[in-house]
């Protein structure tokens, strides 16, 4: 969106002055996670506002209902960005994968191959996984979209992205991996990437989302979860044993791509269909 088309669009032009405003461009810099430091100061807007308040008045630019302001510029500026996506795939693993890793090349070339087949690509923008999915993105001629996110640690903006946003928010974040996805491929990972899969998971579960595959990739790294939540889980009766279907299980990058571009044929005469999705 140009500066003309803001201009007609006085809300859109206050929020993005806002969230540069209120944002000053500082990020705080980045210092090692320490375990057990719970009385130092937060280091993250995340951090920030999820603590705890001092008891004393604050001067109204550290309230909650200022860091409103700057919430809402920071959804605007991700809507504005990725308006012209459709039908991307968001890919999850770990940014601890090296690039010698056998699931760095996997996720390079799925990656490529969702790209040749039209699909743009999300990542968290970071190293890992989610270098090799935006690097795969490029080889595919595919877009290269990159949602980074400020952290304290182990964040840093990949040379494969295109198209990058900086967010300050994880739930702002989450919002945009989900809103401009048709599906999740899911790499190994650790509590980020499972944060990413069970909140798919659930948002598909309740209705929220339809006809969006999540394909888990690495049968090997998985299987342990899945025993856990078809024996524990289901067969407790804490979720449902349908509910398992809600994933597909693959190692072969080309089968990944054959199962979304299934899905998005599925979508599209959903959509020729009203009152489907």
């Amino acid at each position: 969106m140009n500066a003309v088309s803001r201009a007609r669009h006085p809300c859109i032009l206050t929020a993005y002055a806002l969230r540069h405003l209120l944002s000053g461009r500082h990020i705080a810099p980045a210092v090692p996670q320490r375990p057990g430091s719970s009385h130092r100061a937060p280091v993250t807007e995340d951090e920030r506002l999820l603590s705890q308040p001092p008891r004393e008045r604050r001067a109204f630019t550290k309230t909650d209902s200022w860091r409103v302001l700057r919430i809402m510029g920071e959804f605007v500026e991700g809507f504005d960005t990725l308006s012209d996506v459709h039908n991307a795939v968001t890919i999850f693993g770990s940014a601890r994968t090296d690039s010698g890793d056998a699931y760095y090349e996997k996720a390079v070339e799925t990656a490529r191959l969702l790209a040749r087949e039209g699909f743009p690509i999300i990542t968290g923008g970071g190293p890992g996984v989610m270098e090799a999915a935006n690097r795969g993105a490029q080889e595919g001629n595919g877009l290269s979209i990159g949602c980074n996110i400020e952290l304290p640690f182990e964040q840093y903006l990949n040379t494969y992205v295109e198209r990058a946003i900086n967010f300050r928010y994880f739930f702002v974040r989450k919002t945009m991996f989900m809103k401009y996805a048709m599906a999740f491929v899911v790499f190994p990972g650790g509590y980020g990437t499972l944060d990413e899969l069970f909140e798919a998971l659930t948002l598909i579960q309740t209705g929220k989302v339809k006809l969006f595959p999540v394909v888990l990739f690495g049968r090997e790294y998985w299987s342990g979860m899945i025993e856990w939540l078809r024996d524990r889980v289901a067969g407790e009766g804490k979720i449902a044993t349908t509910d398992l279907d809600l994933f597909q299980v693959t190692d072969s990058p080309a089968e990944a791509v054959a199962i979304i571009s299934a899905a998005r044929d599925r979508r599209g005469r959903a959509l020729d269909t009203p009152g489907t999705l």
